[in-house]
This record gives C-alpha cells, sequence and structure tokens, in this order.
C-alpha cells in the first residue's frame, strides 16, 4: 500500500508542471532583450570588450552612468559630448574611460561632470580627420542625484 501511495504522490509531483507557461509579466518586454547594461564593478572591462569587438554592438542599445562632458574643438569649432569615467588604465588616454555621445534633437549638454544615465545605440562615424570613431547615439539623458563610483579601476 505504501508503495503504490509513493508511486501515486511522485507521479502528481512529475506531471504538476507540465503544460504551464510562466505569467505573461515575467517575459522581457521585445525592447529590452537587447539592451547592453555597462555595469560599475566591469566598467573598464566591458567598455574594453565593446571597443574590440565593436561588430558584435553595433546598432545594439547600451545603457550606462557615469560623468557627462563636453569639450570644445577650435579646429572645427564644435562640441564634443562624453559619458565617462576616470581610470588609471593603461589603454585609456587621458585617464578617462567611456563612449562619446551624440545628442537627440531636443536634448541640451548638461552642467560639466553632472552624474548621468545614459542609453542609446552604438554607432560608427567618420569624422573631419577621415578616423573611424564609435558613439553612442542618445536615444535618453537622465540627471541622476545618487552618484556611482567616478573612478573605476582599469584592466593592466
Amino acid at each position: 500500500m505504501k508503495r503504490k501511495l509513493l508511486i501515486i504522490l511522485l507521479a502528481v509531483l512529475l506531471l504538476a508542471g507540465c503544460g504551464t507557461t510562466p505569467p505573461s509579466d515575467t517575459v522581457p518586454a521585445e525592447e529590452e532583450v537587447d539592451v547592453v547594461e555597462i555595469v560599475e564593478r566591469f566598467f573598464s572591462t566591458q567598455i574594453h570588450s565593446i571597443m574590440l569587438n565593436r561588430d558584435e554592438y553595433l546598432g545594439r542599445t547600451l545603457r550606462y552612468e557615469g560623468l557627462f562632458r563636453s569639450v570644445h574643438w577650435p579646429p572645427t569649432d564644435r562640441y564634443y559630448h562624453y559619458v565617462l569615467r576616470l581610470t588609471e588604465d593603461c589603454c585609456s588616454p587621458g585617464g578617462v574611460i567611456g563612449f562619446e555621445v551624440q545628442l537627440a534633437a531636443g536634448m541640451e549638454p548638461l552642467e560639466h561632470n553632472a552624474w548621468v544615465l545614459a542609453e542609446g545605440v552604438l554607432e560608427e562615424y567618420v569624422a573631419e580627420d577621415g578616423i573611424t570613431y564609435l558613439r553612442l547615439a542618445l536615444t535618453s539623458l537622465e540627471e541622476l542625484e545618487e552618484r556611482g563610483e567616478e573612478f573605476v579601476p582599469g584592466i593592466s
């Protein structure tokens, strides 16, 4: 009798999960699936990986926090905007790491060193000097009150 009861109990447990589907709120939205989240702990590593494997990331949406900076380039009388972090990395010129960002229509540059959450699509462009660069075409730029780590460890 105990053996029959045990077999019935096991059969019920095995069949209990069959034919069920997860609730719809657990399935990620289509636009969230391809967002690459660059996290603080691995910031330098992820940025370098994206730069080295650019073809795998072009056209994908990136999201990360960092310092907003604008730099005026006199030869072209143009301002270049960046979202970056500070680092002591062998491969990061000027002790900074991040991406140039292209402000979307209607976006205004923020204060120097404002802490922001940037989201946009990674693209290439050819500058006036004939060199191809990467930049993030922003879809969102939000100033945050709570700051993350401005300085991130580099890779050696």
